[in-house]
């Protein structure tokens, strides 16, 4: 029986090869925007990088029980066989990723060897060239550790999942009903694009490929209808990025963090739906203000399809969701294996039903499988880097020092704590696949967050939060340039209007560190009152982020509906006195509300003749 390393071993050689082939050596674009070459136009040495990756991986393979026996000592074979893998590993981390995460893991692999130098709370121990090596390639804290080992048992059945769903017409499907949906809503087009962000999202959590999906259609349609280039792709940015936080499937980091917790991924899933519902309430609420102000249209009514005939042809896409929960949240099921029945269902009703009069073909299949072991060449590239960087901190001790110098530069005060965090998160993860974010801020910025009294669970979905938005945040804002890309737009300009739109996935982390009802802990009563609360203050707050509710509001207004808006949605289970900011917020936004639509009345009882 083989070790989960070898298995992972023999994963990641294909894959390495595969990477090679697809990847040109001057292509350093991130891998996510699809931008890749053909594997028949490679090259002679990328074919022969391609066969040292697999030969290399598969002596991994065969003598890893050996070689890891060997890790505590430098030999010839484990020293040769450590630096081949790296060497291959940092190339195409360059090819895919690009520089800056090679620049990150350069640096990191430096403080580790010299680490040991530097005076103070960041000291760490020393550690020799040829030790750290063998450790990040030989170590189950290295590149074949947990990281890789998830991606290969996890990840793949969930990429296959949206695979198939893609070819027997999901994606056409989602965008159908999204359109039917919100279509002949005013901003419609922008409603649309977020819950067809939201619901592609669930399937990919990957930010700049949902972009590309779903804003090849949606950003076209939103300019259509009155939006601006920049507020377009802002908004499309937003509501892609946001996917890695939908349940049930969320993203590939979801898995990660479930295994860094040692807890169920549906435990995971769970505690992530309300923040989810916060963050694309957010989103939908200042598109129809936004439209309500500017007077965005509706859709064209030539290009809304009948909701109906969208149910009607598409039923069979919800089956396999319904398959999915069921099994892994009843019957407790491992993901993997949820994942694979959730993808027998769609090939059973693909063949058997299909989508818009077209059946799946066994061709469709082929496909599906291909397009998994293509797109699968930069999650497992990612996972390898994310896993040297896991290693680097765990073999220098960099970790402990971090967690502690964070814990003394915040003086034990948490809001102080986790505004450093916030900030740090951010930074870290300008540029880098979300992966590759959430394990080093996992190890470097959770465990001062849970020194102080934060709950793991919520912890970890702080720093997947404010990773996550270094995404949409200049200067290194990945996702929103693919949307300016897609739109016309000046990118640093959609950065910092997403930025805008966003603004929530900024706030929420902090209530819910306060307030674990919004991570659906504790009661009922508790559960209802904080959901109640803080969509009512999101509310209030878009209309101020806005500027408008039934009118355009002044800036005294806007200023009143952004303290009414975070008097609400202040956590009312610290103390008495937030229940009591939490009744004054209420009360001075239901006046404010009364207020705006008197006002309105009065001005349009002026204007009728």
């Amino acid at each position: 029986m083989l070790f989960a390393e070898q298995f992972a071993a023999a994963a990641y050689g294909i894959g390495l090869a595969l990477t090679y082939l697809r990847f040109r050596w001057k292509n350093t674009a991130i891998a996510e925007t699809g931008r890749t070459g053909s594997a028949s136009a490679a090259p002679w040495y990328d074919w022969a990088l391609a066969a040292v990756s697999l030969l290399a991986c598969a002596y991994a393979t065969v003598r890893f029980p050996q070689l890891t026996a060997l890790a505590s000592s430098v030999t010839a074979e484990t020293l040769a066989v450590s630096a081949l893998l790296t060497a291959l590993t940092i190339e195409a981390v360059r090819r895919t990723i690009g520089g800056s995460l090679v620049i990150i893991l350069l640096v990191l692999a430096g403080y580790a060897l010299l680490g040991h130098l530097v005076p103070g709370r960041l000291q760490t121990r020393k550690v020799e060239f040829a030790e750290l090596l063998i450790y990040l390639n030989l170590d189950n804290n290295g590149l074949l550790g947990i990281i890789l080992q998830i991606t290969v048992v996890i990840i793949i059945p969930f990429v296959l999942m949206g695979q198939l769903l893609m070819r027997s017409g999901g994606s056409g499907f989602f965008n159908d009903a999204a359109i039917a949906l919100m279509g002949r809503y005013r901003g419609g087009a922008a409603k649309m694009a977020v819950v067809g962000s939201s619901l592609f999202g669930m399937i990919s959590g990957i930010a700049a490929a949902n972009t590309v999906a779903v804003g090849i259609v949606t950003i076209p349609l939103m300019k259509r209808s009155g939006m601006s280039a920049r507020l377009a792709a802002a908004v499309e940015a937003c509501a892609s990025n946001g996917g890695q936080l939908m349940p049930p499937v969320m993203g590939a980091v979801a898995f990660v963090m479930a295994d860094f917790l040692q807890i169920p991924y549906k435990e995971v899933a769970i505690a992530a739906i309300l923040p989810s519902v916060m963050y694309y309430a957010a989103l939908f609420i200042q598109a129809d203000l936004e439209a309500a102000r500017y007077g965005f249209g509706k859709v064209a009514a030539d290009k809304i399809p009948r909701l109906a005939r969208v149910l009607a042809g598409g039923w069979m896409f919800l089956a396999p969701f319904a398959v999915l929960v069921c099994t892994m949240f009843w019957l407790n099921w491992e993901p993997e294996y949820s994942a694979m029945a959730a993808s027998a269902a769609i090939v059973a009703l693909g063949l058997a039903v299909g989508y818009a009069g077209e059946r799946m073909r066994l061709k469709d299949l082929w496909t599906a499988v291909v397009e998994t072991a293509g797109g699968l060449c930069e999650i497992l590239v990612i996972s390898a880097a994310a896993g040297f960087i896991m290693g680097l901190f765990q073999v220098s001790g960099l970790a402990f020092a971090f967690a502690a110098y964070l814990v003394e530069l915040g003086g034990q005060s948490l809001i102080l704590l986790l505004l450093l965090a916030a900030v740090v998160s951010i930074i870290l993860g300008m540029g880098l696949p979300t992966i590759g974010v959430y394990v080093m801020l996992a190890i470097l910025v959770a465990p001062a967050l849970v020194k102080v009294g934060v709950p793991p669970l919520a912890a970890h979905l702080f720093i997947l939060y404010f990773g996550m938005m270094s995404l949409i945040t200049p200067p290194v804002a990945p996702a929103a340039y693919v949307a300016a890309a897609i739109a016309g737009a000046p990118s640093m300009a959609t950065g910092w209007t997403a930025m805008r739109f966003g603004w929530s996935a900024y706030i929420v982390p902090f209530l819910f560190v306060y307030s674990p009802a919004i991570l659906l802990k504790g009661d009922a009563a508790d559960i209802a009152m904080v959901t109640l609360t803080s969509l009512a203050g999101i509310w209030l707050i878009c209309a101020a982020m806005t500027g408008f509710f039934t009118r355009v509001l002044s800036v005294p207004m806007r200023i009143a509906f952004i303290a009414a808006g975070i008097l609400l949605m202040l956590p009312h289970q610290l103390s008495a006195l937030m229940l009591w900011l939490n009744i004054a917020g209420g009360a001075l936004g239901v006046a404010l509300v009364i207020y705006e639509l008197r006002v309105k009345r009065m001005e349009v009882s002026h204007v009728r003749p």
